[in-house]
């Protein structure tokens, strides 16, 4: 890519609304002396962040990487990278990042990045993106002049990324592809980190207020004391797992949070089940937050509530600390059950907000058009 006339390589950093933005915009801060300090040679660099749907509508890299470059070719940018929350694929493959040193371009899919550092691991991506795309040009015996790919540091920090070949029709030049079990493992976990899986607490108020209401019923009622009394820590178990894989189950199956493929390739059935698997985990998440919570609510609330004297003459268990512990988790699982009855009032739309990312409801609400048509 040309540097500008000053002699400051000017880059954009195309980021798709809401978490991909806010990552470039923290990055933005301090990319400019970071990457001064790394090139060397006395270059200097201007970043500028950009707030687009980018993605919107399509999720084909190849259409990706033309938009981002007519993007480009219409502003005054020498590096353009692009950062998206959706997990991108392309053969069969997991996409981690596309390169254009032609046209100074690149894609980064955060999922690809995992779930954990995801700001740090964005940041050293983008780094080695920009001094590759930005860095000598070297010359093959045909073709154009080409700039060097991505070295070593890339793929050692953030394996199991690896290169892979694009396509023949295909706009990048140089493609890493996530692979393996534990590369699948490190996008689901992406994929669980830009849905946010903690914005279903306060998102399903309906839900949580028949759980609560459930919880405060039963922490006053004999039957419940009896029976608490009576379960084993197997039991108890039993009865955590069986509650939250219900409103799990419920809130999947009664907000349709389940993706269909709309084809029946081995390709469209795999990027089916990571979907799924992401949309599990999710809300797995969220459910089991607001299990703990329910826990600790009915904890306090049987401190203040029971009386000693009445619980043990109709439990015949005196109530100390073991008893008090066991009713709170108890009636935690008889309030989650109450929680996925609550849910059905929360309108489809509402639990879609609080389980996906922007990205991810959008896709689906095309998908949803798609079929609909």
């Amino acid at each position: 890519m040309p540097v500008s006339s000053q002699g400051v390589t000017v880059v954009a950093l195309l980021a798709d609304p809401d978490a991909p933005t806010e990552i470039a915009q923290r990055m933005a801060r301090t990319l400019p002396d970071r990457l001064a300090d790394k090139s060397g040679q006395g270059r200097r660099f201007d970043v500028e962040v950009v707030s687009e749907p980018f993605t919107s509508g399509t999720e084909d890299p190849t259409t990706l990487m033309r938009r981002i470059r007519d993007r480009g070719s219409a502003e005054n940018w020498d590096i353009v990278v692009a950062l998206t929350d959706l997990p991108l694929h392309s053969h069969g493959r997991k996409l981690a990042v596309n390169l254009s040193h032609e046209h100074g371009l690149a894609l980064l899919s955060l999922p690809s990045l995992g779930g954990l550092r995801l700001q740090a691991r964005a940041r050293r991506a983008v780094e080695e993106a920009v001094l590759g795309l930005a860095g000598p040009q070297t010359t093959g015996a045909e073709g154009p002049p080409r700039r060097q790919p991505l070295l070593g540091p890339f793929v050692d920090r953030l394996a199991p990324i690896h290169p892979g070949q694009p396509g023949e029709e295909e706009a990048d030049d140089v493609r890493y592809v996530v692979s393996g079990p534990r590369g699948y493992l490190r996008v689901l976990a992406g994929m669980v980190r830009a849905n946010r899986p903690w914005r279903l607490v306060p998102g399903l108020s309906k839900a949580l207020a028949a759980a609560l209401a459930t919880g405060a019923v039963a922490t006053v009622n004999s039957t419940v004391w009896s029976l608490a009394a009576s379960l084993s820590t197997p039991r108890l178990v039993i009865a955590t797992v069986g509650s939250v894989a219900i409103m799990i189950g419920w809130l999947i199956v009664d907000a349709n949070l389940w993706h269909r493929p709309p084809e029946s390739s081995p390709e469209a059935r795999q990027r089916a089940a990571l979907y799924n698997a992401s949309t599990v985990v999710t809300v797995g998440i969220g459910v089991l937050v607001c299990y703990v919570g329910l826990m600790v609510i009915n904890l306090v609330s049987a401190l203040f509530i029971l009386n000693d004297r009445v619980f043990a003459s109709l439990t015949r268990t005196p109530l100390h600390g073991t008893e008090y512990w066991t009713l709170s988790w108890f009636v935690a699982s008889v309030a989650t059950v109450g929680g996925a009855l609550g849910s059905g009032l929360e309108r489809d739309e509402v639990i879609r907000a609080a389980a996906y990312s922007k990205r991810e409801q959008e896709r689906r609400r095309a998908l949803l058009d798609d079929h609909g048509d």
